[in-house]
């Protein structure tokens, strides 16, 4: 007998029962159990139903596929998706293994798609404006932006909590606007953590569970895999008033953990926690997301969060997308002066300046220095001189002239150091030149002093210009 979820996208039931009755069609027809509501879905977009098909009215099982061994092929439900895993031996056939196959090979998982979405409330105010997004099965897709760009507000359309005034989210190939939470198969974890004060550890977790009717020794086993994941086993009898907050992250995680969705949604899970302990969780969510390899949807406004945790990122600003690409894509190719600043800490030095020169030469003329552009970046500017543009450079890329690294296009110039910071293994100076503050990350053999003058090198191999008007970057 065979059992399909309902809560599996359409075209994926639609490819389970083609394979099934495809794969056993010299045999007897196989029993395939589904609820009402998804056999009437099914009859709609398939005409595969037929005699070899059950309809029962209602059914609480987890699994794709139920029917665990069959000579050497191994079903696994995986948690993190709707499709399976499946071992065999070299010498083994038998109807699983061909269905298993297949789906590994054409099942589309958790996908994640914002289509032309916006969001307006009352008063005419604009918090998402025409959002348009595909976030890949398996992906850690981070949001970050400053308070107030639209980042939640996404995150909360997607899990059903806020209204969508215009568009289509997605997730797989079902639009979901207007799906309860309940039925989105998506698990959040809330910036407050929201745990009950007066379950303990164990009861918050499997609340969720036991509203959904699944039986005790699921819950239990569930509940217990997370703790040993997070390592919170001994503080499963504890209430939250007695945890600590990197403990009450983890049980907020946990639970969501144990609902095992398709989708995991994050919305500044690590705000509330001190610095030392926002380094560690970092790590735990990475090596969580590689452990369940489902999809992590994570919002923050730390970017330095976003640039270690994310296989993409998506910066927003005033309800618009502004650039959404990997991390170091982000940091070396910035599109506009927006994400050229928000990306990297500290932030891009930016100047007014203008581009000048004569012949092949190009130069960056700020007012306060003026600076050679190497030959080979020079031709995209050399229609450009005499036009006002702004200059940007980060401040790792501005070195003490006595420890400039060798092999790069340098220029020099001097400033009057205004304060330093020793970090150990940096020092980060601010500089005043002419009345332009400039902010660099030197060697810690620096001699730098406050009130000294000092030669500083421009590494002018990874500078970037963009328009005065439009802040657009100009390549």
């Amino acid at each position: 007998m065979y059992f399909i979820r309902d809560s599996i996208c359409i075209n994926a039931k639609i490819i389970i029962l083609r394979e099934i009755v495809k794969a056993v069609k010299t045999c007897s027809p196989p029993t395939v159990t589904l609820s009402r509501k998804c056999a009437e879905n099914l009859r709609e977009r398939s005409n595969i139903l037929s005699c070899q098909t059950k309809v029962v009215a209602s059914f609480r099982i987890q699994y794709v596929l139920v029917g665990a061994v069959m000579q050497g092929f191994r079903v696994i439900r995986r948690w993190q998706c709707d499709a399976v895993d499946y071992t065999h031996s070299p010498k083994s056939k038998g109807v699983l293994g061909q269905i298993c196959q297949k789906l590994a090979e054409e099942i589309i998982m958790a996908s994640v798609t914002f289509e032309h979405v916006t969001k307006k409330y009352a008063g005419d105010v604009t918090a998402v404006k025409d959002l348009n997004i595909s976030i890949a099965d398996r992906e850690f897709l981070v949001f970050v932006g400053p308070s107030g760009c639209g980042k939640t507000t996404s995150l909360r359309m997607l899990a059903g909590l806020e209204e969508i005034s215009e568009g289509k989210i997605y997730i797989g190939d079902r639009v979901v606007n207007d799906v309860a939470p309940k039925d989105r198969d998506i698990a959040m974890v809330f910036q407050s953590y929201a745990l009950y004060p007066h379950m303990s550890v164990y009861d918050n977790m499997a609340f969720g569970l036991k509203l959904r009717k699944v039986p005790k020794d699921e819950i239990d086993k569930r509940v217990k895999e997370a703790a040993g994941r997070l390592g919170i086993q001994h503080l499963l009898d504890r209430k939250p008033k007695q945890l600590s907050g990197g403990q009450r992250q983890r049980v907020a995680v946990g639970r969501a953990i144990v609902r095992n969705p398709a989708v995991f949604l994050m919305d500044e899970p690590l705000s509330n926690l001190d610095a030392k302990l926002r380094v560690q969780a970092r790590a735990e969510i990475s090596k969580l997301h590689q452990q369940l390899g489902t999809t992590f949807i994570y919002v923050t406004h730390d970017q330095v969060e976003a640039m270690t945790m994310g296989t993409r990122i998506a910066v927003m600003k005033d309800g618009l997308l502004m650039q959404i690409d990997t991390p170091q894509h982000l940091y070396d190719r910035p599109d506009n002066v927006f994400v050229a600043g928000f990306i990297g800490s500290p932030s891009m030095n930016f100047f007014d300046a203008t581009l000048t020169g004569d012949g092949n030469d190009v130069y960056v003329d700020t007012g306060a220095f003026r600076v050679k552009i190497p030959e080979n970046r020079a031709a995209p500017y050399r229609s450009l001189r005499g036009k006002q543009v702004i200059f940007g450079l980060r401040p790792e890329n501005i070195h003490d002239a006595s420890y400039t690294p060798p092999g790069i296009h340098s220029q020099e110039i001097e400033a009057q150091v205004e304060v330093t910071e020793l970090m150990g293994n940096e020092v980060i100076v601010y500089l005043n030149v002419k009345g332009k503050s400039i902010l660099a990350r030197v060697d810690p053999r620096t001699q730098a002093k406050v009130g000294n003058t000092v030669r500083v090198a421009l590494n002018m191999d990874v500078f970037h210009i963009f328009d005065k008007q439009t802040e657009k970057a100009v390549r």
